[in-house]
Parts: C-alpha cells; sequence; structure tokens
C-alpha cells in the first residue's frame, strides 16, 4: 500500500465520518427544538430535551405545549407537562386555557386547570367566560311583540346584562335560552296588561316581572339586570280580528244567499217544465177536439146547427177577451190623464 492509497482512504472515511456527523446533527435538530428548550430554560421552565422528543414522538407540536407552559411559569401557576400535553392530545386549545387560568389568577376567580379544561372541551372559549365573568356582557334582544287585552300590539327590545357562571358553564344553557326566555317574559307582561298604554307608562313593570322568574336558573349566566331600550305600538289586533271575523262571516252568508238563489232558480226551472208540460197536454187536448167533432158528426150526435153555436160562442169568447185586452191600463196609455 503506497502513500495514496494510505491518504484515499483516510480521506474516504473522513468524509464518511462527516457526512454522519451531519445527519445526526440535522436529526438533532429535527427531532429536539434546541431554540425552544433555551427559552423555556432561561425562563424557569422545567422543560428537558427528553420532553421535547417525546412530544415529537407523539407527534405533538413542542411550541404549542411548551409557550403556554412558558407563560403559566411567568404567571406564578404550576402545571404539568403531561396535562398541557394531554388536553391538546384531546383537541383542546392549550393556549387558550392558559390565558383564562392567568386572568381568573388576576381576576382572584377560583379557577382550576381541570375546570378549564372541561369548559374548552364543552366547545366554550373559557377565556372569554373569564372576560364575561370579570366584565359583564350587554346581550341586545330582537324586537319582540305583544299583544294587550284591549287588542292593542306592543312592540319591545330589551338589553340584558349578564354575568358569565363559571360552575354552570358546563351543562348550562347559553344566549339563546336567555333571549328566549326574556322574550317569554315580555309576551307574558305585555298579555297580562288591561290597556297598552300601562306597558308604554311604566317599562319597569315589564323587567320587574321578568327579574321575578328566575329566567337564569339552568344557564351559564347570572342576569345582572334587565332594561328596556324600545317600547313601540304596533297594529290593533283585536280589530283586524274582527275585521277578519266580519269577512268571514260575510262570505259564510254570501255562500248561504247563493244557496237559497241556486235552489230558488231550480225551483223556477222546475215550474216552467211543469207549465210546458200542462201546456203541451192542453196542446194534445186541443188537436183531438176536432176529430171527436168529426166521430159526432158522423154518428148523428152532433148537427150542423149545434156546430154553428159552438162556433158562434167561442167567436163571442175570443171577442170579449180580446177587448178585455185593448181596455186594460198596459194597452191604454191615455187612461187616467186628464
Amino acid at each position: 500500500m503506497n502513500v495514496f492509497d494510505v491518504l484515499f482512504n483516510a480521506n474516504y472515511y473522513g468524509l464518511l465520518i462527516t457526512i454522519i456527523l451531519v445527519v445526526l446533527i440535522l436529526v438533532f435538530f429535527r427531532y429536539v427544538p434546541v431554540g425552544l428548550w433555551v427559552s423555556a430554560y432561561f425562563s424557569g421552565t422545567k422543560v428537558t430535551i427528553g420532553d421535547l422528543v417525546g412530544m415529537r414522538l407523539r407527534r405533538v407540536t413542542p411550541a404549542r405545549i411548551v409557550n403556554p407552559l412558558i407563560k403559566a411559569t411567568k404567571a406564578g401557576l404550576l402545571i404539568d407537562t403531561n396535562e398541557l400535553e394531554a388536553h391538546h392530545l384531546a383537541g383542546g386549545n392549550v393556549n387558550l386555557v392558559v390565558d383564562a387560568l392567568i386572568a381568573a389568577q388576576r381576576a382572584n376567580i377560583d379557577l382550576e386547570f381541570e375546570q378549564a379544561a372541561a369548559i374548552d372541551l364543552a366547545g366554550r372559549n373559557v377565556f372569554e367566560a373569564v372576560q364575561v365573568s370579570v366584565n359583564p356582557k350587554v346581550i341586545e334582544t330582537p324586537i319582540i311583540s305583544g299583544v294587550a287585552m284591549d287588542g292593542i300590539e306592543v312592540k319591545a327590545k330589551a338589553k340584558v346584562t349578564v354575568r358569565a357562571n363559571i360552575e354552570r358553564l358546563v351543562g348550562g344553557a347559553g344566549e339563546e335560552t336567555i333571549i328566549a326566555r326574556v322574550g317569554e317574559g315580555i309576551v307574558t307582561t305585555v298579555g297580562s296588561a288591561e290597556k297598552h298604554s300601562v306597558v308604554l307608562e311604566n317599562p319597569d313593570s315589564i323587567s320587574q316581572t321578568i327579574l321575578r322568574k328566575g329566567l337564569d336558573s339552568g344557564t351559564a349566566f347570572e342576569i345582572l339586570s334587565i332594561d328596556i331600550a324600545d317600547v313601540d305600538v304596533g297594529r290593533n289586533i283585536g280589530a283586524k280580528l274582527q275585521a277578519d271575523q266580519a269577512m268571514a262571516d260575510k262570505k259564510i252568508a254570501q255562500a248561504k244567499a247563493e244557496e237559497r238563489r241556486a235552489f230558488a232558480v231550480a225551483k223556477e226551472q222546475e215550474m216552467i217544465a211543469e207549465v210546458q208540460r200542462m201546456r203541451a197536454k192542453v196542446i194534445e187536448a186541443e188537436s183531438e177536439v176536432p176529430l171527436a167533432i168529426a166521430e159526432a158528426f158522423r154518428k148523428g150526435n152532433l148537427g150542423i146547427m149545434d156546430y154553428y153555436n159552438l162556433r158562434n160562442i167561442q167567436s163571442d169568447t175570443s171577442m170579449r177577451e180580446a177587448i178585455a185586452k185593448d181596455t186594460s191600463p198596459a194597452h191604454n196609455p191615455t187612461e187616467g190623464q186628464d
């Protein structure tokens, strides 16, 4: 083996070792966020490199656990890394929970990590709940209509000041229930008033009646006050109902009148048909008279003089009918004029 072979082998092994070292360094920095570990170390947070590697292996982003842990440590909260990691794996928002715990500590609100995590996993914004618990929130209801006993519609809008109840956030009803209950109270109060003017003169009666009912029971809020923001007069529902009833009665009467008219028309048509049948029988009988006369002539029961007398009687009868028609007021318009 000459010198060149020795140098070549030395360079080959040196290059191989360098590549292995580079790969190991890349793997190390891939699974160990050194910058995050340095930040945690100088902030007094107890996080080891083994913890960071374990988070990587459990497919947990270390920054989502370490950064909230640093905030909690700086705020004086004692939270275990495993608790944060378990909450993250359960689908919770670790950063939001830590912010809520810090805000609760500053406001002297007794809030444990388990309770905050349960609120977060229940789908509620735990940080916003702590804020509402410190700073009450105003919920504005839509325009709600009620009808007083005199039939006048009253439209009211209320503003409900609520404070979050931390203990009832899990399993408690939300804002929709508060709005529905307040609306029910407005409708009940307006409906029990004898006149709409009573409600307009004293809008506070609505809020007082609603507050006495304890509408915040079973909800995640505590109602502090209910203020009636606006009260307006709407339609005259009583008059409208009476008008609708009158229109319905009119249609019923028209239907009954139409039924009677149709019955009368049918009766008239029936009578006309009966008269026509009688006329047909008369005509049929009259057509048989010449035959009867001819038969009487053949049998000798009727003489020629009897026939002439019959014709004279018929002529006299026709003349009298014509004279009676000509002398009637309908055919003599000048009669009765002087």
